[in-house]
């Protein structure tokens, strides 16, 4: 059994002396793990760095066994994000999610386009961020716990939505909301397609997709959200907090 795709590639563990355990995400075998044989090496680390776009080949006596990889770069994308604190924590996220929240050997082609996206994007910077939450949605969506952010839950209004439920994920206006309005999450305009956002609507999509991604997907397996998801959102917050002292 054998396969070749552009992949990227997600995670990246060592194992035994100079190899390593990769998973890689591809258009049409999804996230998939393989043995990386020298893959902790000095000469091939560089190569599997998570983020970093990649031809890969896995072999395996069987579909079922864990195989083997071998990789030549397309695109070192850990490389480039490598001197900027901000693009590189947004690319670790985004491959910590992806490795954490698809079931392997699935195919996710939406998400999988998505994640070509943001990589391609990374010298945008901060602007990137609301790229990444719209992604971040997609991925809720594609694993079967889409929100719903179209109608008033309430009212059916269209207009004025500016909450989201914690518990449906449904869009909310403030007369919606009611006396609940406390308790529900700051729904950011970049959402609903109106801006591409500022510190403060980045820090509250996160804070959005966190809370559905870190109950629906991780949740129910019983694992919090990944270290470097949220080490995106604590930065984020800080540029936020500076951003509204200035």
């Amino acid at each position: 059994m054998e396969w070749e795709a552009p992949a990227v590639i997600l995670d990246v563990r060592p194992f035994g002396e100079g190899d390593a355990v990769a998973t890689v995400m591809t258009e049409e075998h999804g996230a998939h793990r393989g043995l990386a044989r020298g893959g902790a090496s000095r000469g091939r680390a560089a190569l599997w760095q998570p983020g970093n776009l990649a031809q890969v080949r896995w072999v395996g006596r069987l579909a079922d066994q864990l195989g083997s990889f071998s990789a030549e770069m397309v695109h070192p994308a850990a490389a480039l994000a490598m001197d900027d604190p901000l693009q590189l924590a947004m690319l670790t996220s985004a491959c910590a999610l992806a490795e954490g929240a698809l079931p392997e050997r699935e195919a996710h082609p939406r998400v999988f386009g998505g994640l070509l996206n943001l990589i391609a994007g990374l010298a945008e910077g901060a602007a990137l961020l609301a790229r990444l939450i719209r992604w971040e949605v997609l991925v809720l969506a594609d694993l079967g716990y889409g929100l719903d952010l179209s109608v008033c839950a309430a009212t059916g209004a269209t207009a004025g939505l500016v909450y989201v439920s914690p518990k449906s994920g449904r869009a909310l206006s403030v007369e919606g909301a009611g006396t609940w309005a406390p308790r529900m999450l700051p729904l950011p305009a970049l959402l609903l397609g109106e801006s591409e956002g500022d510190p403060g609507q980045w820090r509250d999509g996160l804070r959005l997709t966190g809370h559905f991604l870190g109950r629906d997907v991780f949740g129910l397996r019983h694992l919090p959200l990944p270290l470097a998801r949220q080490a995106l959102y604590d930065r984020v917050v800080t540029l936020a907090e500076t951003e509204s002292d200035v």
